[in-house]
Parts: structure tokens; sequence; C-alpha cells
């Protein structure tokens, strides 16, 4: 076995791997051995099977498996016990690589590009100064989720008039042209309009003032121009049926349900936190604190983008092997093709930049992602999916099953790490770094985050 590994520029470099016989011909020998124990074939007994049809049937396959399981151990050991820092997949070399015969005895020669990061250093003192908005709890936000558990625990009721965001229920009957129920024509039952949706404004004004009983003749084509999918739902049929529909339809109104939001009272706190809620001040300022996690938690967002934004530029230009990389990803996207891997190739570089600072800073900071702190990841991605329902009591049992369900899903553990470190960075790099604290509202920050 023989290695060399050439990197001249520090981020394109070339492995070479020189297999010699003696690396892989032992255990090609123990599975022939195994191979021959288990083989049926037709004349021999179990385990009589000449050695030389053994070979002649499974060898070269055998030596194959055993080159390129050699190989693979080989390349990422060196890589490893070099502290290669290796960015994506080895390619094979395309202009040193030569086809190999696997069929003849070895030496075999296999050659590689591998790409490599470039050489930097990422670190933060007290002297690095980044913005840190913190977002004010305000009357304004707690009247806003008040008004949001109200809506939450609220009903519909019957109403006599039609007005805001009431729903109308009828029977819908397409009419002729001279304003007679067309026979034959489209007859729906049950009908659901909810005339502040409407678009078409003359159609819309015909709603004005309706009460239970009222006939309205109307267009739902003119209503919902553009939109066969609408007009489809509200008369209960096939798209395909009110394509060319142009007709009017009369629609009697026979329930006008209005949304009405629960009472701000016991019932109510009761609903959002559970018995202990005092009055309406109390309710209050246990929303405030629940809003200065959420609010806190937006924050620290923020943060980690400027303290991105910030290393970026601390760090400088970054070198990588473009060339390779591209052919990196090709290689990784091949149902996308090049012109996906160029659309595509610069975000990808910043994200890859951003990803090796980031990796710096938690070696620097010694972070390490533990099973709690995946536990507490879950459980906290849990709660806020219950809070968006207006559920802020739930139980511990019941988050953590939930918890515990997301944990067992391979495609979840990933996306929760990456969660876990930016978390532990985030603090780590607020407690060393010096915050140029800014307080803003919630409009503020929104817009701050659009870019407005």
């Amino acid at each position: 076995m023989n290695i060399q590994f050439e990197c001249a520029d520090k981020i394109n470099g070339l492995m070479t791997i020189t297999i010699e016989q003696a690396d892989y011909q032992e255990q090609v020998d123990k599975k022939l051995k195994e191979y021959r124990k288990k083989a049926q074939v037709p004349g021999f007994r179990p385990g009589m099977v000449p050695m030389g049809l053994i070979k002649k049937q499974y060898g070269t396959a055998v030596k194959v498996d055993e080159v390129n399981r050699v190989l693979g151990e080989k390349l990422y050991e060196y890589i490893r016990e070099n502290k290669i820092q290796m960015l994506g997949e080895p390619l094979p070399n395309e202009e040193k690589q030569k086809p190999q015969d696997l069929h003849a005895d070895g030496p075999f020669e296999f050659v590689f590009d591998i790409a490599v990061a470039p050489e930097f250093k990422a670190e933060v003192t007290d002297k690095d100064k980044i913005d840190y908005y913190a977002i004010k709890v305000d009357d304004k936000l707690i009247d806003e989720q008040v008004q949001m558990y109200a809506s939450q625990a609220g009903e519909f009721v019957e109403a006599q008039e039609w007005s805001g965001n009431d729903t109308l229920k009828g029977d819908l009957r397409q009419l002729d042209a001279e304003g007679n129920t067309l026979e034959g024509g489209i007859e729906t039952e049950g009908g659901m309009v909810m005339p502040s949706y409407i678009k078409g404004e003359d159609e819309k004004k015909k709603f004005d003032g309706a009460k239970p009983g009222d006939i309205i003749i109307f267009n739902p084509k003119k209503a919902y121009p553009g939109n066969d999918a609408e007009v489809a739902g509200l008369l209960k049929v096939d798209k395909e049926k009110v394509k060319d529909l142009d007709s009017d339809f009369s629609f009697q109104i026979t329930e006008i349900r209005h949304f009405q939001p629960a009472a701000v009272d016991e019932k109510l706190f009761e609903r959002v936190f559970g018995e202990g809620v005092k009055d309406e001040a109390d309710f209050r300022s246990r929303i405030a604190d629940g809003l200065k996690g959420q609010l806190a938690a937006n924050s620290d967002y923020r943060f980690l983008i400027d303290l991105r934004k910030y290393m970026e530029q601390k760090v400088g230009e970054l070198q990588f092997p473009e060339a390779l990389l591209k052919r990196v990803m090709i290689n990784n996207n091949k149902e996308k093709g090049e012109e996906f891997v160029e659309k595509n190739f610069k975000a990808s570089i910043d994200e890859l930049k951003w990803h090796l600072i980031k990796e710096q800073l938690v070696v620097a900071a010694g972070l390490k992602v533990e099973d709690d702190d995946l536990k507490a990841v879950a459980r906290e991605a849990i709660r806020v999916q219950f809070a968006q329902y207006g559920m802020q009591n739930v139980p511990d049992d019941v988050i953590d099953q939930y918890a515990d369900e997301q944990l067992k899903k391979r495609e979840n553990i990933d996306n929760f790490v990456e969660r876990a470190i930016d978390q532990k960075l985030t603090q780590a790099m607020k407690s060393i770094v010096k915050l140029n604290e800014k307080e803003v509202t919630l409009d503020e920050f929104n817009k701050m985050m659009r870019g407005e």
C-alpha cells in the first residue's frame, strides 16, 4: 500500500493510492473459502466444490469488493490521521486516473482529486462589537395576543344581518337570460358565501345589509374573476363545468353565521393558562412573560445573522477550489444538471464559508450537543406548535411524548442538532462579544428582517 498526497496551492489536493495484491489477497482467499463452504453446486457435496470453480464464479466480484473496501478505508484513514479538511467527496482525477483491470492481479493505482478547505482563523474577543435587537413587549403586542386567544376560543353564532366576515349559507339556483330558474341548470343546497372575500366589487355590494330569507341575484364568475376553483367550490361542481359558465344565480339566504370571539374572562384565562390566574391584569402579565421568551428567541436569531455577517467580513475573502467543488456539486445533483449548479453555486459557497467559520467558533467555545440538548430542542418545537393553536398549558408528559416521537425520526435529528448548535453558539458568543443593544418594537424588528 502506498499513498501520496500533493496540495501545492493548499486547496486542490491530489491523492494517489496504490493497492498491492498483498493488501487484499488474504481477505479475498478467506471469503472464497466461506463461499466454498456454502456453495450449492450440482454434482458436488456441500464444502467439496473445487476452489478453481469457486474462483471462476466468484473470484473477480469478491476481489472488486475487497479492493473497494481497502481503498475507501485507507483513503479516509489517511484524511483523518493527517487532519486534511476535505470538502465534499473525493472524485477520480479526470486526466491521471487510468482504467484498472480488476480481473488481473494488482497493483492497482487510483488517483483522486480532493477539495481542501482554505486555511484561516476565525475567533472572537470582547473587542468585537455586534448589534443585539431587544424587542419591547408593549401594550399593543399584549392586546394582539389577547385578541388571538379570544378568537381561538370563539364560536359562530346566528346573526340577523350580514356584517364584516360573516358567512352566509343558502341555496343557489342558476338563472336564464330572463332571470327565471333555468330548467336543468345548476342547483346547490347549503352553499357558503363570505361576501368579504368576493373580488368583484359590484357583486360584493349586492350583499350589503343582507338578512336571512333575502334572495340575492349575483354572478359567481364576476364575483370571483379568474378563479374557477372558487366558483366550482361554491357551486359544488367539477371545475370543468364552470369553465364557460356566465349565468347569474339566485342565492336565498337561509342562515347568517357571525363569528363571536370569546369574552376576556375567567373562562378564557383558564383555557389558556389553566387554574390560578387572578384577574385580567395577571392574565396580561403572564402573556407578557411568554412573549418575552418568544421575542428573545427572535432577537437571538437576528443576532446569529449579524454574527455571521460580521465574521464573514472579519475573515475576509477565502479561496475555494471552485472547479472541483462544481464537479462535486454536479455529481451530487446529476438529475438537475450543470445549469442548476451554476445558478446555485455562489449561494453554496457562501453557506460553505459560514459553515467553516461556525465550525471553528464551535470548537473554540468547546460546544457539544448532548442527548438532553436534542430533547430540549424537540420539546421547544412541540411547545411552539401547541402555542400556535392557543394551547399554553399543555402538560409536560404530553410534550415529552410528542418530542420522543419526533426524535425517533432520523430525518428530524440533523435539524435538531443544527438548532441545538445554533442556540449554544448564540449564547456562547453573546457572553464573549460586546453587545450593542438596541430596543425596537416588533413592527420595527419585522421590517428590519424583511429588509425594509
